[in-house]
């Protein structure tokens, strides 16, 4: 006979599950972008809005979806934002052009930002002050898993399957989530919440946002001096502080500004902005440098952030435990360090060497950092806001979260590229090639890890060619390594400055909700 649980655990069941899909799907996509890029003959800029369209316009419209599930219901705005992710999941695995693949992408994105923030908003509104501390580390523990087994189930699909497939397999997943929400989940909402909703922030949002991100992406077509691309950005800039000024005046905002006034809020969202924009550059830039550069094949790559999950979901429940013994402070001053010391050790490895050597030590590091990290921030964040305002607050912080991912891979390529296109120049002996060579050579420096030498040269100067490539992406995979590890020391001292460190409880909090 099947054992019978109580609610709480249907509850974590449920927005486990849902939330799973939006994370593997944000991550599983930069282990298969070489394959898909080749088998839709997309260009490189093309290859980067099929990552970008999701994480741009999540991130623009999860204030949105945060503010829906607190005004309509958490659990009906969850299991629509669950359905239309499968349908959008269901027609990027059909898309055979680039054009079709981004457009399903943000149909994607609109269902991961309604599901997004209600499945955090659904634990706060169910579990007590008691038990919510465990509940969070338990749904932390399981979408860190999530966000990182993406890369090792993207490789064995690809390397095994298709890459279409990918995206069919949140299908049934979304099936047996919506029917898990309706047959165990209770309702719940804020009924002092307004009818109306801030259409106008959340264009201005959007829109803001896209051109900025349109403007650092594009700059590899035009170069980060073209007019294009300085309008883009310092217009997409001045959008969004148009969309902060209409907050302030707007009677019932999408961004309230009110929940800033706490330091710990504020401060917890300025640390998931710094953490997660680093972690984003990790998994973006690692797989080129693991399959391009270093040449291992698809499943290794994959599979070589496997240790990750493993430390994090091992050690999530002692981790949510933590706040309710130590404060927050503790932790999120700590964890940061850990990370640092990780994305360093990434910034170590050359070309060549065992892998066990070189990316695994960083991997292994990398993991228990964020282990200290993800839950007490989570709570930290969500503590920190009034419980009617649960959707909003964890809207806000997922927006963050998602903004962090589209900054990481839109600036981080930039600085990528230009580090990639000085390396090359400092390597090369322009004596040694004809003009025309050496305006192919360069042309292909906009490639970065799928630079190749141009076919026109002889095969003793193509082989010289691609291992300048090769060290060059090095010295830039080096550099932004280091540029992330500077990004989460500054979260740690956030930490210190802005969060308070006052444990919330005396006793130490379940590891799990019970079971009858």
């Amino acid at each position: 006979m099947l054992p019978k649980f109580n609610t709480g655990f249907w509850v974590l069941v449920s927005t486990i599950l849902g939330s799973c899909m939006s994370y593997i799907d944000a991550t599983v996509i930069y282990i298969a972008l070489p394959v898909v890029q080749q088998d839709l003959n997309a260009t490189v800029v093309q290859a980067q809005w099929i990552v970008e369209a999701y994480v741009l316009f999540q991130a623009a419209l999860i204030l949105v979806g945060g503010t829906l599930g607190d005004r309509l219901g958490r659990r009906r705005v969850f299991a629509v934002g669950v359905v239309i992710f499968s349908i959008a999941s269901a027609l990027c695995g059909l898309a055979a052009t680039p054009g079709f693949l981004i457009g399903a992408r943000i149909l994607q994105a609109l269902g991961g930002a309604l599901l997004g923030p209600s499945s955090l908003a659904i634990i706060t509104a169910y579990f007590d002050d008691e038990r919510r501390g465990a509940a969070f580390g338990a749904w932390s523990g399981a979408s860190a898993i999530a966000l990182a087994l993406g890369p090792a189930i993207g490789g064995l699909i690809v390397q095994y399957a298709s890459w279409h497939w990918l995206f069919f397999i949140n299908v049934p997943v979304g099936l047996l989530t919506v029917l898990v929400l309706f047959w165990k989940v209770p309702e719940s909402r804020d009924e002092k919440a307004p009818s109306t909703l801030d259409w106008r922030g959340a264009s201005l949002a959007t829109l803001g946002l896209g051109m900025f991100v349109f403007g650092f992406i594009e700059s590899a077509n035009y170069g980060l001096g073209s007019p294009i691309v300085l309008g883009s950005i310092f217009l997409g800039a001045a959008v969004f502080a148009l969309f902060i000024y209409t907050q302030r005046i707007t009677e019932n905002p999408l961004l309230p500004l009110s929940l800033f006034k706490s330091r710990t809020f504020s401060g917890a969202n300025l640390i998931t902005l710094l953490m997660y924009c680093a972690v984003s550059g990790v998994i973006f830039f690692l797989p080129f440098n693991l399959i391009q550069i270093q040449g291992y094949d698809i499943v290794m790559a994959g599979l070589g952030f496997l240790p990750f999950p493993l430390i994090v979901g091992a050690l999530s429940g002692w981790a949510g435990g933590l706040v309710a013994r130590y404060g927050s402070k503790l932790p999120l001053t700590i964890g940061p360090l850990v990370v640092a010391a990780g994305l360093v050790l990434f910034g170590q490895a050359g070309l060549g060497g065992s892998f066990w050597t070189t990316f695994f030590p960083a991997v292994i590091v990398l993991a228990f950092g964020m282990t200290l990290v993800i839950a007490p921030l989570t709570t930290t964040v969500m503590g920190a806001a009034p419980k009617r305002l649960s959707g909003t607050a964890s809207g806000i912080n997922t927006a963050v979260n998602s903004t962090a991912n589209v900054l990481a891979v839109a600036i981080l390529g930039v600085v990528a590229l230009n580090v990639f296109i000085g390396s090359v120049e400092r390597r090369l002996d322009p004596a040694q090639f004809t003009p025309q060579a050496l305006s192919e050579i360069h042309a292909e420096t906009k490639n970065l890890a799928n630079a190749s030498a141009p076919a026109s040269l002889p095969p003793a100067q193509r082989q010289q060619i691609d291992s300048v490539y090769d060290q060059a992406f090095v010295d830039a995979f080096q550099i932004v390594m280091y540029v992330c590890a500077g990004l989460v020391a500054t979260a740690s001292l956030v930490a210190q400055i802005f969060v308070d460190g006052k444990p919330k409880h005396a006793r130490t909090t379940e590891a799990m909700p019970r079971m009858h």
